[in-house]
């Protein structure tokens, strides 16, 4: 019998294990690693949905698979379910690294670097209990998810997870929710284009790490300008919404940019961050196209959400990433700003769909 959102007890115990093993083992690889696995997935999973013509973005059931509950396939249980959900693996390795920096579980910092709760390419091993911190954040992000989702709350639930268990680690852990704005503001870049570093009374008592860090941190030191990440996003989410009108589906665009990370992840100086870009424009060209849009209406769509994302979560970097010491992640929290929109939007009747954004 259904206790919840349709599953059983059994089901939630299931999920419950699964996500466990899925935080822990995101902790121990680490989490930007675990989101390349993500986009790895969900580009297996979409290839094989389109040469099969049972893409994502056909099937009313797949959609509301993918959005409220794991589906079927690859893209459902892996990508975005209890093995490789950024709201479980991911998610389990941001938390397992915050706790991983306060109790001798990361490496000694040099002169200049961040906080190294916030190197989430950092694998962190095998040590016990940083695997059982993120098994545990694994569980609350597909808990919050799956209650996300079952509510039909019109955001991206993976995105919630990823958040929400962010916060709740920082705060868990005894870190700064925002951190000291140490410019003119919060949204003040200038001290680290100045180079100006944080004074020594600060670093002393900064969670015990000794090393001289910067006074203000941004998420990518070559993609914060206002006007470099409005450019990319404009050019992500044109290809975001000329990839669906293609193939059709919604997440082929997401899987690229995830696993493109991998080049991140392995030093590639200056590689850009699109996912937050090219989900919420495949997201509108879907509801658009689905409407009778042409594909040119689709693009300036696509266009403008991209722009949209992009801004969003370089405002979010800023407020939330910047001054603070753990990692807090700027796309997911744009990708719930996007969809929230386009959610609304769908309930306010401008589209009579709303792609993989769950409604109540």
């Amino acid at each position: 019998m259904a206790i919840a959102f349709g599953l059983t007890a059994v089901d939630m115990l299931v999920l419950a294990i699964a996500a466990f093993a899925g935080g822990a083992f995101g902790a121990s690889i680490g989490a930007l690693p675990a989101f390349c696995f993500t986009g790895f997935m969900v580009l297996i999973g979409e290839a094989g949905n389109v040469v099969s013509e049972a893409f994502v973005g056909g099937s009313p059931d797949v959609i509301s698979g993918a959005a409220g509950g794991y589906g079927a396939g690859i893209v459902g249980p892996l990508a975005f379910g209890p093995v490789f959900g950024p709201h479980v693996a991911f998610a389990g390795g941001v938390a397992a690294a915050a706790y991983a920096a306060k109790y001798d579980g990361m490496y000694e910092p040099d002169d200049g670097d961040y906080h190294p709760a916030k190197d989430i390419a950092y694998a962190l091993g095998t040590r016990p209990d940083v695997l059982a911190v993120g098994g545990v954040f694994g569980i609350l992000g597909m808990a919050i998810r799956q209650t996300s989702g079952g509510l039909g709350v019109p955001i991206d639930p993976p995105a919630a997870g990823v958040i929400l268990t962010a916060v709740i680690a920082r705060l868990v852990f005894g870190y700064p929710v925002i951190g000291r704005a140490r410019g003119s503001g919060l949204l003040d870049m200038s001290p680290f284009e100045s180079g100006k570093m944080r004074s020594s009374e600060e670093v002393a008592t900064d969670g015990g790490v000794a090393a001289e860090r910067p006074a203000v941190e941004p998420w990518l030191p070559h993609q914060y300008k206002w006007t470099h990440v409005a450019m990319l996003g404009l050019v992500t989410g044109i290809l975001g919404a000329y990839i669906f009108a293609k193939t059709g589906s919604l997440f082929l665009p997401f899987g690229i940019s995830a696993a493109s990370l991998l080049f991140l992840n392995l030093g590639v100086e200056k590689f850009p961050v699109t996912h937050h870009m090219t989900l919420p424009a495949t997201f509108v060209a879907s509801m658009a196209m689905t409407d009778g849009a042409s594909v040119l209406v689709a693009l300036g769509l696509g266009a403008f959400f991209g722009i949209l994302g992009a801004l969003f979560g370089e405002v979010y970097q800023r407020i939330f990433y910047a001054h603070s010491d753990t990692h807090f992640d700027p796309p997911a929290a744009s990708i719930i700003t996007t969809t929230l929109i386009l959610g609304i939007l769908a309930l306010a009747g401008v589209f009579t769909t709303s792609a993989a954004i769950p409604l109540p």
